[in-house]
């Protein structure tokens, strides 16, 4: 089999298709992942065949307006202008982007598999090959039993649900606008009804999606049809590097610290985050390692004996040398929390974000959530000392460690790519 895998969005994104490539190759099957440049490191160490492509989204959140429009969830009319600017040039890198995928496709390709916000169905028509959209969210297939993560809220009446995840799956169409159709006329297809949708084959037929997150923590409704499996999370063994010297010093140094990061999140007042979290260190005596990442802590002063700060460090190598682990709740670090079997805070600030918290505090591996615009130092302390106090907390988080890490989500995912193509022969 020869797989062509295309990966959009920032590094939690993106190493989870990096993730699938090393699986496949393991597996003696043929790859190439495209992706942004920026992750190109990523997927070299991992040895995984990469086809850089422009990533100029990726650097969007560098801005400083766009940061303050986002730090507010684009709320108010100079940043709901922002918004509009934002899609407009979302639109610009993605055809930019597609244009680069589509001058790197390998020769036999058998399958495209795609995230859900790249039209990778077009592709696959001109090919003549199967499209596999890849949930990394549980936003994509309807289900009766909740809302759609991504928007929906969370009292929102029962029998609202499904139609609740109509918006998501037009998300994609409606992003893009004209560009998936004109990267559809590139190559060579005429217009088709129903051709933007990636969730459907050529024939009009449901294509297989796959999920990749654990039916451990989100238990697999009855009514997610066959074609939507979940498969388990994809996980890479970060080879990429090592801590640094003075993480590692100060790793050495003393009891497990408490992690504290909000990955590409920028909150309306970092500084003021950077307070509290210097606060909670003092209050609890719990030393912390934090990440700074897209900026949405600013930590005054130098490293301390209690505190040390990175921009940011590998997951999967630090979260299980931590005693818990303080996040935004994005899908990507909620996974890697919980393959580390750490307790976990989480201060959501948008998206799916609320709908993970609340899926943690619910296995019982966090307590309440706090959200962005409600944290105070006194949560973070009260959150932090909970994790301490609640004996069962760190017990069902290595429970739910163990699980996630037994269920081999990229091995199941190659078995179905290899009866789909094999299907399809």
């Amino acid at each position: 089999m020869k797989a062509f895998v295309l990966a959009f969005g920032t590094r939690g994104d993106v190493q989870p298709f990096v993730a699938l490539g090393r699986a496949l190759s393991d597996a003696g099957h043929e790859v190439l992942v495209a992706g942004p440049a920026c992750y190109q490191s990523l997927a070299a160490a991992g040895g995984v065949p990469f086809a850089p492509v422009d990533d100029r989204w990726n650097r969007l959140t560098d801005e400083p307006h766009i940061q303050e429009a986002l730090a507010t969830n684009y709320r108010g009319p100079k940043a709901k202008r922002t918004a509009i600017e934002v899609v407009r040039r979302t639109r610009h890198y993605i055809a930019a982007a597609l244009d680069d995928i589509a001058a790197a496709v390998p020769a036999g390709t058998d399958v495209v598999v795609h995230h859900t916000m790249l039209p990778g169905q077009h592709l696959a028509e001109a090919l003549g090959v199967p499209s596999v959209p890849v949930a990394l969210q549980p936003n994509w297939v309807p289900t009766g039993a909740f809302p759609c993560p991504m928007w929906a809220p969370s009292w929102l009446p029962g029998s609202f649900n499904r139609l609740s995840y109509r918006p998501a799956a037009l998300a994609p169409q409606l992003l893009l606008g004209a560009v998936g159709k004109h990267w559809r006329a590139r190559l060579g297809l005429r217009s088709r009804r129903g051709s933007g949708d990636p969730f459907r084959r050529p024939d009009g037929g449901p294509a297989l999606v796959l999920q990749a997150f654990s039916r451990h923590v989100l238990p697999q409704p009855a009514d997610w049809p066959g074609y939507a499996p979940v498969t388990g999370y994809w996980t890479l063994a970060s080879e990429e590097r090592g801590p640094s010297p003075a993480l590692a010093r100060f790793l050495d140094g003393g009891a497990p610290p408490i992690y504290v990061g909000f990955g590409s999140m920028r909150g309306q007042n970092p500084e003021a985050i950077g307070e509290m979290v210097q606060r909670m260190v003092q209050a609890t005596g719990e030393r912390a390692v934090v990440a700074t990442g897209g900026g949405g802590i600013a930590m005054a002063g130098s490293d301390t004996d209690l505190v040390h700060v990175v921009d940011d460090a590998p997951h999967d190598w630090l979260f299980p040398r931590t005693a818990a682990i303080i996040h935004h709740g994005g899908a990507g670090t909620t996974a890697a929390a919980l393959l580390a079997g750490r307790p976990q805070v989480i201060c959501p600030f948008t998206g799916d974000q609320p709908f993970w918290s609340e899926r943690m505090r619910s296995i019982g591996v966090a307590p309440d959530p706090i959200p962005q615009r409600q944290i105070t130092a006194e949560r973070l302390i009260r959150a932090v000392e909970a994790t301490r106090s609640d004996t069962a907390m760190p017990r069902r988080a290595a429970e739910m460690g163990e699980l996630v890490r037994s269920e081999g989500g990229t091995r199941r995912a190659v078995e179905l790519l290899l009866e789909l193509t094999a299907h399809q022969a």
